[in-house]
């Protein structure tokens, strides 16, 4: 397998982090492996990036993108749709209104303010309204945009994204949004599923497993904002409609929470997947952390990280409002 490299190298600094992780000192700062992982990533791709072989990098590649996938679906053992249920509609309004406020906020300031090509602000701002960079790039296969305007869309959600997942567990702290909704706060607000399942698990398990029911309600939004878009382009280029992709990590999900929710598995068999799960995370996010490029953020101009800023800003503060006062 051309992967396999870069998937052992991967592989062996997250089991650093995972076991790293089990000990006293981690556990008493509520460190967990995810965001370990990610720091150690990020230093080992900016400072020592140079040393890393180039078979390597197709293998960290796939485990930022694939891996992440299938620890994803795994997920679903973690869930049932007695849960989902327990969560409600609460959490579905506030994906929406987040959503929808999000996105016209980016479109409407990249557009109007910052005078900014448009696929370049409809790319950033869904990024940061739906899913991070999997919404970049299935928006990026309809419009077609060119490589550097995709590029800047995804970097900003990493940026932006990295500094939520430290930033949220502190705001937990504060007492800002009550715990009940935490969960609701962070699924609706921080960009990638990934980054999601780090916030989430540094609160507590319980607004980890809230925050990503919340978070893959979302991810399925995706589809018919793809459509949308499918119809809105076909019209203005008079066309056929271009085939719209489909989100299949966030489908076989709730599959596997349906099965979950049967509760046929022995609970040791359950245990076992969800720790493998656990690895499969730290892993996906030691690989993200080394495709961090501070060089490439460095590059990107000050008008795209203005507006990426202006609408995490919108993400935190609004995020905050919704999930206390309107939901």
């Amino acid at each position: 397998m051309k992967n396999i490299k870069g998937i052992i190298f991967c592989s062996i600094f997250a089991l650093a982090a995972y076991f790293t992780c089990k000990c006293g000192f981690c556990q008493s700062i509520n460190l967990n492996s995810l965001t370990l992982a990610i720091i150690a990533g990020m230093i080992i791709g900016n400072v020592f990036n140079k040393f890393i072989p180039a078979e390597f990098r197709e293998g960290i590649t796939f485990s930022a993108k694939r891996l992440l996938r299938l620890a994803i679906i795994l997920y679903g053992f973690r869930i049932t749709f007695q849960q989902i249920f327990a969560v409600g509609l609460q959490g579905f309004w506030a994906d929406v209104i987040m959503l929808a406020t999000t996105y016209l906020l980016g479109y409407y300031l990249g557009t109007r303010v910052f005078k900014l090509d448009k696929d370049l602000c409809m790319l950033t701002a869904i990024g940061s309204s739906v899913c991070g960079a999997a919404a970049v790039l299935g928006t990026d296969s309809m419009l077609k945009a060119d490589s550097h305007k995709v590029s800047l869309a995804v970097s900003t959600v990493v940026l932006f994204g990295t500094i939520s997942m430290f930033l949220y567990p502190f705001l937990a702290g504060l007492g800002i949004v009550p715990e009940s909704s935490f969960g609701i706060y962070i699924g609706s607000t921080i960009h990638e599923v990934a980054q999601v399942v780090a916030a989430g698990s540094a609160v507590s398990p319980q607004v980890c497993d809230t925050s990503v029911i919340v978070k893959l309600t979302r991810v399925m939004m995706l589809v018919p904002y793809l459509f949308l878009l499918g119809l809105y382009l076909s019209k203005k280029s008079h066309t056929k409609r271009t085939k719209v992709p489909m989100p299949w990590f966030a489908i076989l999900f709730v599959v596997m929470c349906g099965f979950n929710s049967l509760n046929l598995l022995p609970a040791a068999v359950k245990s076992g997947i969800i720790e493998f799960d656990v690895f499969l995370l730290t892993v996906a996010m030691f690989a993200l952390g080394v495709e961090t490029n501070f060089e490439k953020i460095k590059g990107l101009g000050l008008k795209p990280i203005l507006l990426a800023g202006i609408m995490f800003i919108w993400l935190v503060v609004f995020g905050a409002c919704t999930a206390r006062f309107i939901v």
